[in-house]
């Protein structure tokens, strides 16, 4: 277990993304939903993250009700504040955003003070508990100014209030989190997909900086959208089809830690818990299944030699933490 930085809030290595059982993309039923997040529980999984964003509330419904059986003291949860649910009777899916559900509802913009405070309210009510571990201010990419101003000072507020034990942001890029990091006092950030074995941008600026202030990371995206779960025509990297340069290089990862005796996903997991900074890693599924091979993998030892040859081979930077090289 890490503590989230200077909070006392406690997390293990391996997390469970809760966007899958919000429906991401294709349907997944109650059944499903409820038995992924029981898996997870029964792999020692009990740090769990989810987003009013993910299906329309449809993904803060459903974990809550599987942690209901649950003592709260014995899960970590986090959401996030930014996009306001408010209904609409336009009619339609929500497949235009990624999500396999009804739209009744629509997504508004809102870091203000007000806007976080009740969309930490809603969160709770479809969660059906008191209280949420963390809270991030969810892609403010194109509201920044807001969210520093507005958005931020509330969480900070309601931290020191005890409503909320820990603070962040979470974002699929490094520069605003970065800022973050060094103007604020956030307890963690959430950095989706940019720091993996295809991507290790958080590697110049966000990490280092975190190390420093004391802050921790959540790596989200592990597998970029799938490609490194599974290189196969018409895997996806960043939620779109990947570029071909993109899978020649995965494919070429995969053979690579076969080679070694390993699996791309352990490899892809081991590389993202790697860092000094790094509290847990953060893996979305939708199934039992998938729950329990995230399980398997993250449990797996990668041979050193495997790192040595990416780093000799170019693919990797020779300055990128690996599991060999942390000290014990």
């Amino acid at each position: 277990m890490s503590a989230l930085g200077r909070s006392g809030v406690e997390v293990g290595g391996l997390a469970f993304g809760a966007a899958g059982i919000g429906n991401l993309y294709t349907e997944v039923s109650e059944d499903q939903a409820h038995e992924a997040v029981r898996t997870a529980w029964r792999s020692g999984i009990h740090f769990f993250d989810t987003a009013p964003h993910y299906g329309l509330g449809l993904s803060e419904r459903r974990l809550g009700a599987a942690l209901r059986e649950h003592p709260r003291t014995a899960y970590t949860v986090s959401t996030k504040v930014g996009r306001l649910l408010e209904p609409t009777d336009a009619g339609g899916d929500d497949l235009a955003h990624g999500f396999a559900v009804p739209a009744t509802h629509r997504r508004v913009w809102d870091f203000t003070a007000d806007g976080v405070r009740r969309s930490l309210e809603a969160s709770l009510e479809r969660l059906g508990l008191d209280r949420v571990d963390v809270v991030y201010l969810h892609d403010p990419d194109d509201h920044a100014e807001q969210a520093f101003r507005e958005g931020y000072p509330a969480l900070e507020e309601l931290r020191s209030q005890g409503v909320v034990g820990a603070i962040g942001a979470g974002m699929n890029q490094t520069e605003m989190l970065s800022r973050f990091v060094r103007e604020t006092d956030v307890d963690v950030v959430l950095c989706a997909g940019r720091y993996t074995l295809l991507d290790q941008s958080a590697l110049t600026e966000l990490l280092p900086a975190a190390v420093e202030r004391g802050v921790s990371v959540v790596i989200g995206g592990a597998f970029n959208s799938g490609l490194l779960a599974d290189p196969r025509p018409g895997a996806t990297y960043n939620y779109a089809p990947a570029k071909e340069e993109l899978l020649h290089r995965a494919r070429r990862l995969r053979t690579l830690a076969e080679r070694h005796g390993t699996t791309l996903r352990a490899a892809a997991l081991a590389f993202c818990s790697s860092p000094a900074a790094v509290a847990s890693v953060l893996v979305g599924a939708r199934s039992a299944a998938e729950v329990s091979d995230c399980a398997e993998q993250f449990a797996t030892t990668v041979p050193d030699a495997l790192w040595q040859e990416l780093k000799d081979t170019g693919l990797l930077p020779a300055h990128a933490p690996v599991p060999a090289e942390e000290p014990s």
